[in-house]
C-alpha cells in the first residue's frame, strides 16, 4: 500500500539522524543563553605595582591628607593674626529728657536743655601690636612644627599601608605555591596509581594498594581545595587593599628571596634612627615644647601696640547733617602696657611646660630604645628564615633521594604501598615547606626594612 501524499516513509536510520541533528541544534541553541560568562583573565600583579595601586587608592592616606590641610589652615590662622586689627561702627542715639533744666545753685541761671536729642556717631579703628614679646613669633612657629608632624604621620600611614599589601602579596604567593606543588603531587600520584593498577591486573599487588594510592590522592585534592578557598579569601582582601573589584581574581609574580646579609646590623639600625618618621617627630615636638616655653615666658613681657581712630560726630539728630553740623576727629596712639602680674600667674605654667619638655626627651630616648630593638628582632628572624631555606634545600634532596629508593622498591616489590606513599607525602611536605619558606623569608626581609623606615623605595 502507498503512503498517502506520495510522502516517503522516515527510515529508522533517517529518523535517528533527524533526531540528532534537532537535538544537537537544540543543545547549541540552549547553551547560547545558558552557558556561564568565561571567567575574566586574572590580573597579574608584582610587588611593586601592588604598592603602588594600594597607596594611590588609600582611603587612610585620603583622611591623612585632610589632617594635614587642617593642620596648614591652622597655621594660616596663627599667621593672620599678625595682620592688623580693624573695626567699623555706626552707632544712633536718641536721649528723652524729662528733666530738662539744669541749675547748679540758687544764684546760677538755670541751662535748659532739649527735652528730647537725636545723635549719630561713626567709628574707624586700626590697631597694630608692634612687640607682644614674640608670642605670635613663637606660636608661629609652633603651629608650622605641627604641620610637619602632621605629614610626618601621613608618611608613617604610608610604611604601615605599604606593609599591610606587602604582607597580603606574600601570603598569597605561598597559596599560590602551594597550589603549584599540589598541582605537580597529584601528577606523581595518578601515575603511581596507573601503575598500581597495572600490577594489580597482573596480579602482583592487592585491590588494597590501589585503594591506598587513591586514597592518597582524595586527600591531596582536599588540601588542594582548602588552598583555592584561602586564595579566594585572600584575593578578596587584596582588592579591598588595592581599591579594585571585588571580583578581580589576582595573580602575583614569583619573588626571589632577598639577600641582605650583606649589611650588617649596625647600618639597619643606623637607617632606622635616620628614617623612622617616629624620632622625626618627636624632635619636632621637643622643639615645639621648647617654643611653648618660650611663649609663656614671653607673656611675661611689656607689649606695645600702635592705634589709629577716626570718628565722626554727628549731633543734628539728622541722618545726613547740616552744613557745619558734624565733627571728624581722628586720633593715633601709642600704647604700652605690661601685665606683671604675669611675672607669677604664670609661674606653674612654666613649670608644667618644662616637665613636657622633659617627657619629650625621655619617650625619644624610650623610642630609640624600642627601634632597636625591634630592628635587632626583624633582622635575626630574616636570617633564621634564609638559614631555614639552606636546610628545607638539604631535606628535600634526600626526600627525593628517599622518593626514588622508595619508587624503585616498590616497582621491584620490595616495598609495601604504604612506604611508598610515605616517602611521596614527605617530598610532597618538604617542597610545600621549602615554598612557605620562602614567601616567609621575603617578608621578614621587609619587615626589616619597614623597622628601618625604608618599606617604600
Amino acid at each position: 500500500m502507498k503512503p498517502r501524499n506520495n510522502v516517503s516513509p522516515v527510515r529508522p536510520a533517517q529518523g535517528r539522524g533527524v533526531l540528532s541533528a534537532v537535538y544537537t541544534f537544540l543543545i547549541c541553541f540552549l547553551a547560547a543563553f545558558t552557558q556561564p560568562v568565561l571567567a575574566q583573565e586574572a590580573k597579574r600583579l608584582n610587588l611593586q605595582e601592588a604598592v603602588q595601586l594600594g597607596l594611590q587608592n588609600s582611603k587612610t592616606l585620603k583622611l591623612s591628607q585632610t589632617k594635614i590641610e587642617q593642620a596648614v589652615s591652622r597655621f594660616n590662622q596663627v599667621r593672620d593674626e599678625a595682620l592688623p586689627k580693624g573695626s567699623v561702627s555706626y552707632t544712633y542715639n536718641h536721649a528723652e529728657i524729662p528733666s530738662n533744666i539744669l541749675q547748679m545753685s540758687k544764684e546760677a541761671d538755670p541751662i535748659y536743655l532739649p527735652k528730647r536729642a537725636n545723635a549719630f556717631l561713626g567709628t574707624l579703628s586700626l590697631q597694630e601690636v608692634i612687640f607682644a614679646g614674640s608670642k605670635l613669633k613663637y606660636a608661629r612657629e609652633s603651629t608650622d612644627l605641627m604641620t610637619q608632624v602632621a605629614r610626618l604621620d601621613a608618611e608613617k600611614d604610608k610604611d604601615e599601608i605599604a606593609y599591610h599589601i606587602t604582607t597580603a602579596y606574600f601570603n598569597l604567593y605561598k597559596l599560590q605555591q602551594s597550589k603549584k606543588v599540589v598541582a605537580q603531587n597529584l601528577e606523581a600520584i595518578n601515575r603511581q596509581i596507573k601503575q598500581s593498577q597495572r600490577f594489580f591486573e597482573q596480579g602482583i599487588v592487592t585491590k588494597n594498594d590501589v585503594l591506598r594510592f587513591q586514597l592518597q590522592r582524595s586527600n591531596v585534592e582536599l588540601t588542594g581545595a582548602d588552598l583555592e578557598t584561602n586564595r579566594k579569601i585572600m584575593v578578596y582582601n587584596l582588592n579591598v587593599l588595592l581599591g579594585l573589584p571585588d571580583a578581580t581574581d589576582l595573580v602575583v609574580e614569583e619573588l626571589a628571596t632577598p639577600d641582605g646579609r650583606t649589611t650588617s646590623l649596625t647600618a639597619y639600625i643606623d637607617s632606622a634612627l635616620t628614617n623612622r618618621t617616629e624620632l622625626q617627630a618627636l624632635t619636632l615636638n621637643a622643639k615645639a615644647a621648647d617654643y611653648n616655653i618660650k611663649s609663656i615666658q614671653a607673656d611675661a613681657l611689656p607689649a606695645l601696640v600702635a592705634a589709629a581712630d577716626a570718628y565722626h560726630i554727628n549731633p543734628s539728630g539728622s541722618f545726613i547733617p547740616p552744613k557745619n553740623g558734624a565733627l571728624a576727629v581722628g586720633t593715633i596712639g601709642l600704647t604700652a602696657a605690661w601685665n606683671f602680674d604675669r611675672l607669677w600667674v604664670n609661674k606653674n605654667k612654666l613649670s608644667e611646660a618644662r616637665i613636657q619638655r622633659a617627657q619629650v626627651d625621655l619617650t625619644r630616648d624610650l623610642t630609640t630604645d624600642q627601634l632597636k630593638t625591634e630592628v635587632n628582632q626583624n633582622y635575626q628572624k630574616y636570617l633564621l628564615a634564609l638559614n631555614r631555606i639552606d636546610l628545607l634545600q638539604t631535606s628535600i634532596a634526600q626526600a627525593e633521594e628517599n622518593d626514588r629508593s622508595e619508587a624503585s622498591r616498590y616497582t621491584n616489590k620490595v616495598a609495601t604501598a604504604t612506604e611508598r606513599i610515605d616517602a611521596q607525602t614527605q617530598l610532597f611536605q618538604s617542597l610545600i615547606n621549602l615554598e612557605l619558606a620562602k614567601a616567609d623569608a621575603g617578608l621578614a626581609y621587609y619587615s626589616l626594612l619597614k623597622s628601618t623606615g625604608n618599606i617604600i623605595q
